[in-house]
């Protein structure tokens, strides 16, 4: 079985539990902003992790999914940014909510703020459901946060290892 090599860190109780209470803080911070509020997915880790948190989030929203690769199939980043699929809506004038699955190195995240900043947006916020602080090679400010976590690789709950382990419900760490 495929799940022999793996430990789970973070249950699907928790993830369902952090994924309302973000969704309730999002919600309260966006009210009344009177912009529309596009929500932005990096595919593809955060397809899963979107999917639960908009449904959480009680105002009218656009979603749109942006894909960019800096580690193929390997576990360790190229610190390359390469844009696979752009947006399909215009975001000028808009709130845009970057969700991600994992912050780690924070290149990526790096890469699309300053790409989305010369788009002229209204504003930017970014959601992550996990964060390996210790990874970091640029700073990052993480605006709705799900778990830190410590330095070890992951999957499950949409993020992958080789394109596998992604329909896992729970973050589970793949042993060595």
């Amino acid at each position: 079985m495929y799940k022999e090599n793996i430990e789970v860190m973070i249950s699907k109780e928790e993830i369902a539990h952090k994924v309302k209470a973000l969704g309730e803080e999002i919600t309260n911070d966006y009210s009344g902003s009177g912009k529309e509020l596009v929500v932005i997915g990096v595919l593809k880790g955060a397809n899963v992790f979107l999917g639960d948190l908009i449904r959480q989030i009680d105002l009218p929203i656009l979603v749109d999914f942006i894909a960019v690769s800096s580690y193929g199939l390997s576990t360790e980043t190229s610190g390359v940014v390469k844009i696979l699929k752009d947006l399909d809506l215009d975001v000028e004038g808009k709130d845009v909510l970057i969700i991600e699955d994992i912050v780690d190195t924070g290149l990526t995240l790096k890469y699309l703020t300053e790409n989305f900043k010369s788009r002229n947006i209204a504003s930017m916020k970014i959601c992550a459901l996990l964060d390996k602080p210790e990874r970091r090679k640029c700073p990052i400010d993480i605006d709705y946060l799900g778990f830190e976590i410590p330095d070890k690789f992951v999957v499950g709950y949409g993020i992958d290892y080789a394109e596998k382990y992604r329909n896992l419900p729970y973050v589970a760490v793949v042993k060595s």
